[in-house]
């Protein structure tokens, strides 16, 4: 253990935090870079558990762009509380800090983000927040870092003399050379070189260790702040070796961090062990003193420079003739067999001169080669720095990058004369180093240069020379060239031919000159005309093997690519994509040498995007993935090609629109259904469909393959487009490829004539079901059939279903062995829970049997079935739009469509109810409970549908079966479900069990609970209403069917009589005699008391709600009517209108409200404070105001209707003479569907009277001998409120008394109301009670 540095402040901790996460926060690039490193050390098993904290990444970002404090302050809050439920990791502690940063808490962001250092070390110092460690920790660290680099210095001391010896063999006139770490490993032993590595990785564990440490420390200096007690930094930890000795640092110890070279905390940041470099400087005497080797790669002096590009000059000079290339060789050899140091010297300064002539290539503007050029290009490609016979594979060192240890793939050379890997510079470059990595000079620009292709030609030439393995990029996937478009390989040997031998000679050397001028030549026209040499040659002659061999070289193909970093020549351009295409075709090699470098790939996939159409050929042959062919973004360019012509193009190995296909297709397959979604909406918005439609005529069935399933999906997402499909497509060819496809291409086949056959149209789908069952030289049915038999489980749905659908073009037979094998198909696939997903897949195959299809293919199943259920709202939408959309407004056209509909639907149901005896019946059932929400509900509406069949179809004897395997399932569906459609569905399935005596039967037990649904629904669906007369015929009472229970009494006499009740959604409101306004909520059976308001003044008489507005009118005696806002839990007054008279009774219309005053007649008073005097000889006791007309019950028993638009008065029924001095008013007048109920007392033995509104003539009567004082109405019930206390429940249809109800009072019933449901009654006492009542 050792002590450290000075203690470090809390404001030295905060300025250093701070300053980072305001980096962080102020450049979004620099934080998208961060998240992705942090992203990447997830490990694949933890990958689900990413996505909240990408949530919270998001959250972070949006609240960064709002300028909106509060949104932005609620958008921090949001993250930090997903954050602080997720397990504490190195990124939840990162995006912890930048939010607290962001909300002003400075201590909690400098702790969280100190607790990343603690959770992962390695990943915070080196690629997260290095500077910041720097800053913070290293300064700390000295101690360790000198003590490990005593520890290394030991180990590599002992090889200090051995690599000194091998030096000599470097020294040329005292240049210095600089020798690989790999020398130095090579002359270790075994123990030494796991010495090392022991060592490193000790360091590493050392520096993780006291990172934690110290993070402690910091979290005790910040939280005490406040400085009121003294915190020391801890003591070091130095985990030894076996052989290192114990070590004490002093605190005051000055070690300097630039002495040790030390960057981010590590020993070297970008050499691995194998790729360090340590320099030796030798003297051309024999004796030669070394010193330690440094930590970094060391300057060279320019005197050596210049010492080297003389040697290099000269070297170079050498080479413009041919006796000095050959006596170069010569001597190359000699000096190889006697001194290895003095070849590889000369090695390097052969390549230093190719580097520094090669330096501006790419412009292509230095003097061609003189002397004999046109030598062989075996020569060319020779490898001038070991000769062949020296049996040397080593590679020369400008052949290998000083970072990676690997010879160069894609060599870039920095301005400061430094060639490196592409990958391995970008990533040096990434980590924020701005400098050359050898002569660690500032580099003016880090956008990297193009390719170095003359070095590239030289490591190309060196490796044909020196073959081994080499490593190349895995491959995707074999990319297949159809057989009639490759060109023969086989030399012409007839006799007969009409080039001659000598002819054939001087066309190959003029073929050689030609690659040698491609390969060599610096004018970029004779590199030019090199190739459509080239391309001529190919065109003309059969291509023999060595020929397509020599073109296939590394050298060639990068010359080839030269060409097109460099050519505007667009002849010469699409000559060389001929040629590539050719070459890549034949040869796998060539299409290795071309993805090896991506810089080659991407200029590629440039000049397609230019328009040069050829290109999309060798794009294809290149095998992309399909991720890296969204990264190319080149669908707008596939698209151009696929609806172009190609008649101008060149006669390539593969046609530039059949390429186009397949990679649409290949990017189509993409897992991320958005990119294939907007390549899809690409697709039909540039109105590609019909050309991509003639590929399924091409010659290569692989073409009309891609084709199906690029249509096959359009159809899928756009069904607009399936129409013009099936109008245009020749379906014969795809049909002939079903014979001889894979089983995949087979079910792609069948995929899309399943989703062909989804038109709107039945005569038309059925037209084309007959052009798929009889074209082709083969029969479909029993092709189809065979596969069946051998398809996979969760293919065969798809295909039984087809089948079917085609066994059904004629007139159901009594035996057909296609039917009855698809039926099976689909019955075992359907019971097969081991295979979920087939399950579905037949579910819903039985379902779209039905055969009624939207224009855009949606299935139109179920909303058919509710337009049967009288739920007609959702069908006539739909099919208004359809209308709209086709612009089809022919009735005959729809008539004829609806007629086919119907008879295909009645063929289908009956061979699938009818199979074995109903077997599909069992099969649905078992689906019914499944817990898989999809599977559930896909057989629920197939056995809808089917089980409704049974009561259209001729009877087949099954309906027995039916009900056996599917009531319970539906009667349990009406009871529970929660949606109005589901309950609808069950409900026309049970209506085919209602009508036979079996189906009462079974339906008995559960009378109680069907009767309930039937209530709920009889407002909603007719088919509810038609079921309960079926029901409730024969029987003498409908007591059976309504049965009242109280729910709650409350009392509130304290507040006088309920003079008024209303309801409204789940709130009940009730007017008393003290001016007090209550507010109730029914839950269970209780009335909870909400809100009491006491605003008016005097007895509140009446209580109306205008639904549409949320607005509760409140009349009393106080002469006065107060609006109130009832839309909130609490309700509050929002206007007061002064009425000038009591208010005995109010109605009110939008504009106006009308009451009755302390006089005679009716008060019309308007909100504008106008008011009017009506009836003025009647003394009016209720008012009911239905559309403009105004209701009024008189004292004198009479009843009148007021037009408050003309002001026209009618009389319904005339008044009567008081008798014995007492008069016997209307009580109570409502009215209801057209009809008008009064109540009164019953002086001839009738107390309610029923009229017609329209004409006025009484239509019925209720003889009941009570007094009624209150009246509610139900769309099947009459409730009335007598004198003496009870309630009264009548038959709205039959005029029978159904039941009695008893409250437990002795006063009036002075008003009531029924919720919104009608299954709920509620009354109002003289006695200040309030009563409620529910369905039983």
């Amino acid at each position: 253990m050792t002590t450290s540095a000075a203690a470090t402040t809390s404001s030295q901790i905060h300025h250093h935090t701070t300053a980072f996460t305001s980096e962080i926060l102020s450049q979004s690039e620099l934080r998208h870079h961060i998240f992705s490193t942090l992203r990447r050390k997830i490990l694949p098993s933890d990958q689900l558990a990413l996505k909240p904290l990408n949530l919270a990444a998001e959250t972070l970002e949006n609240a960064i762009s709002i300028s909106n404090a509060s949104i932005q302050s609620s958008s921090l809050r949001l993250a930090q509380k997903l954050l602080l439920s997720y397990p504490e990791n190195a990124i939840s502690s990162f995006l912890l800090s930048l939010i607290y940063s962001l909300s002003n808490q400075p201590i909690k962001s400098s702790l969280s983000l100190l607790q990343v250092f603690f959770l992962d070390p390695s990943l915070a110092r080196s690629e997260l927040a290095p500077i910041l460690f720097e800053e913070l920790f290293l300064v700390h660290f000295l101690p360790v870092l000198h003590w490990f680099n005593e520890q290394r210095s030991i180990i590599l001391s002992s090889l200090s003399q051995n690599v000194n010896d091998d030096a000599d063999d470097y020294s040329i006139c005292d240049v210095s050379v600089v020798v690989p770490c790999s020398k130095l490993l090579s002359k270790m032993s075994g123990d030494q070189a796991l010495e090392l590595k022991e060592l490193e990785r000790n360091y590493e564990e050392v520096l993780d260790e006291n990172c934690r440490v110290f993070v402690k420390y910091f979290k005790e200096v910040l939280e005490n702040s406040d400085g009121n007690r003294l915190i020391s930094p801890p003591a070091l930890v130095l985990k030894q070796t076996e052989k290192a000795e114990g070590l004490d640092y002093d605190e005051d110890k000055n070690i300097k961090s630039k002495e040790l070279a030390l960057k981010n905390g590590r020993y070297n940041p970008i050499w691995a062990e194998g790729e360090r470099s340590v320099e030796f400087y030798s003297s051309s005497s024999s004796t030669s003193t070394s010193k330690p080797p440094p930590f970094y790669p060391q300057r060279v002096s320019l005197d050596i420079i210049k010492k080297q590009n003389s040697s290099t000059l000269t070297t170079s000079s050498n080479l413009n003739s041919e006796s000095d290339l050959d006596s170069v060789s010569e001597d190359n050899s000699a000096n190889y067999c006697s001194s290895g140091s003095e070849s590889e010297m000369e090695e390097k300064n052969r390549g230093t001169a190719l580097l520094e002539n090669g330096k501006c290539l790419t412009q292509k503007e230095k003097q061609p080669m003189s002397a004999d050029s046109c030598r062989s290009p075996d020569y060319l490609m020779a490898d001038k720095g070991n000769p062949p016979g020296s049996g040397k594979h080593t590679p020369p060192k400008d052949f290998v990058c000083p970072i990676t240890s690997h010879i160069f793939d894609d060599p870039v050379t920095l301005e400061t004369g430094q060639t490196y890997e592409r990958r391995a510079i970008q990533e040096w470059l990434a980590r924020g180093n701005s400098t050359c990595p050898i002569t660690r000079q500032n580099l003016q620009s880090t956008q990297l240069p193009k390719t170095n292709y003359v070095l590239k030609r030289l490591i190309a030439s060196w490796q044909e020379k020196n073959p081994g393995p080499v490593p190349h990029k895995s491959e995707n996937h074999r990319v297949v060239v159809p057989e009639p478009m490759k060109k023969s390989i086989v030399p012409a040997t007839s006799p007969n031919s009409v080039i001659s031998q000598a002819t054939m000679d001087r066309t190959i050397n003029e073929l050689r000159q030609a690659i040698t001028n491609l390969c060599m030549s610096e004018i970029l026209e004779e590199s030019e005309r090199a190739v459509l040499q080239i391309e001529r040659f190919w065109q003309d002659m059969n291509i023999e093997p060595d020929i397509l061999t020599m073109l296939s070289k590394p050298p060639v193909i990068n010359g080839f690519v030269e060409i097109l970093f460099n050519s505007v020549d667009s002849q010469v351009l699409k000559a060389t994509f001929f040629l590539l295409c050719e070459l890549g075709s034949r040869d796998e090699a060539v299409i290795n040498t071309l993805t090896r470098v991506d810089s080659d790939v991407e200029r590629i996939v440039a000049l397609f995007k230019e328009g040069l159409e050829e290109a999309v050929v060798l794009i294809y042959l290149l095998r992309p993935s399909t991720s890296g062919l969204v990264e190319m973004d080149v669908v707008q360019s596939l698209l151009a090609i696929i609806k172009g012509r190609d008649d101008d193009l060149l006669k390539m190995c593969l046609k530039p629109k059949t390429a186009s296909v397949l990679l649409l297709r290949q990017i189509l397959q993409s897992n991320e259904e958005n990119i294939a979604s907007s390549v899809i909406s690409a697709i039909v918005s540039s109105k590609a469909i019909e050309s991509i439609v003639g590929s399924l005529e091409a010659e290569w069935a692989v073409e009309r393959i891609a084709a199906v399933g690029i249509l096959r999906r359009c159809m899928q997402q756009d069904g607009k487009c399936r129409n013009i499909i099936a109008d245009k497509a020749q379906l014969a060819p795809i049909l002939e490829s079903f014979m001889n496809a894979s089983n995949e291409e087979r079910f792609e086949i069948v995929y899309f004539f399943s989703e062909l056959v989804k038109l709107s149209r039945r005569t038309f789908n059925e037209q084309v079901l007959n052009i798929i069952r009889d074209e082709g030289d083969f029969s479909t049915m029993h092709s189809l059939l065979v596969y069946l038999q051998t398809a996979p489980q969760d293919q065969c749905p798809v295909v039984a279903g087809l089948l079917l659908q085609l066994d059904l073009l004629v007139e159901p037979r009594k035996m057909s062995i296609y039917r009855e094998e698809a039926i099976d198909t689909l019955v075992s696939c359907l019971r097969n829970s081991e295979f979920p997903a087939a399950q579905i897949a037949a579910a819903e195959t039985i379902e779209s049997l039905q055969g009624r299809f939207t224009g855009s293919g949606k299935l139109l199943t179920r909303p058919f079935l509710l337009k049967r259920a009288g739920l007609e709202k959702n069908y006539r939408n739909l099919m208004r739009m359809e209308q709209r959309r086709n612009n089809s407004g022919d009735f005959e056209d729809i008539s004829k469509e609806e007629k086919a509909a119907d008879a295909w639907e009645m063929k289908m149901a009956f061979v699938l109810v009818s199979h074995e005896f109903g077997l599909l019946f069992e099969a649905l059932a078992e689906g019914l409970k499944s817990r898989s929400a999809e599977l559930y509900s896909a057989c629920f509406l197939a056995a809808a549908w089917l089980v409704y069949m049974l009561s259209v179809i001729p009877d087949t004897g099954i309906k027995g079966a039916a009900r056996v395997c599917l009531l319970k399932h539906f009667i349990s569906i009406f009871k529970s479900a929660k949606d109005i459609e589901d309950r609808s569905l069950s409900l026309l399935a049970l209506k085919s069990f209602i009508h036979d005596r079996e189906g009462l039967h079974d339906l008995a037990s559960h009378m109680k609970d069907i009767l309930k649904g039937l209530r709920e629904l009889r407002k909603s669906s007719p088919l509810a209403l038609e079921i309960m007369k079926v029901l409730s015929e024969g029987q003498e009472s409908s007591a059976d069917f309504w049965n009242h229970k109280e729910l709650v009494q409350v009392d509130s006499c304290e507040n006088g009589e309920v003079l008024s009740i209303v309801s409204f959604q789940d709130k009940i409101f009730s007017g008393h005699s003290d001016g007090t306004i209550k507010v109730w909520t029914g839950r269970g059976s209780i009335l909870h008391l909400v809100q009491e308001i006491r605003e008016h003044m005097k007895a509140v008489t009446s209580l109306y709600i205008l639904q549409s507005g949320e607005r509760l009118y409140s009349g009393s005696l106080d002469k006065t009517a107060r609006v109130w806002s009832i839309g909130n839990e609490q309700i509050h007054c929002v206007q007061v209108h002064d009425m000038k008279d009591q208010v005995h009774s109010l109605v009110v219309a939008n504009s106006i409200s009308c009451f009755i005053p302390q006089g005679a007649g009716v008060k019309v008073h308007a909100w504008n404070g106008q008011s009017k005097l009506l009836n003025q000889n009647k003394y009016v006791k209720c008012l009911a105001l239905v559309h403009g007309r105004l209701y009024c019950g008189c004292h004198d028993n009479s009843i009148q209707e007021l037009d408050l638009a003309s002001g026209t008065l009618s009389t319904i029924q005339s008044g009567s003479r008081k008798l014995l001095g007492k008069a016997h008013p209307v009580h109570a007048l409502q009215v209801h569907n057209g009809l008008i109920y009064s109540a009164s007392t019953a002086l001839d033995g009738v107390a309610v009277k029923i009229w017609n509104t329209t004409n006025y003539n009484m239509v019925g009567s209720l003889p009941t001998t009570s007094e009624v004082r209150s009246m509610a109405i139900s769309s099947e019930l009459i409730y009335l409120g007598c004198k003496g206390g009870i309630v009264e429940v009548w038959d709205q249809k039959k005029h029978t008394r159904i039941e009695i109800l008893q409250p437990r009072t002795n006063g009036k019933v002075l008003c009531m109301t029924l919720d919104a449901t009608e299954e709920v009654l509620v009354i109002g006492t003289s006695d200040g009670r309030i009563q409620a009542w529910g369905m039983n």
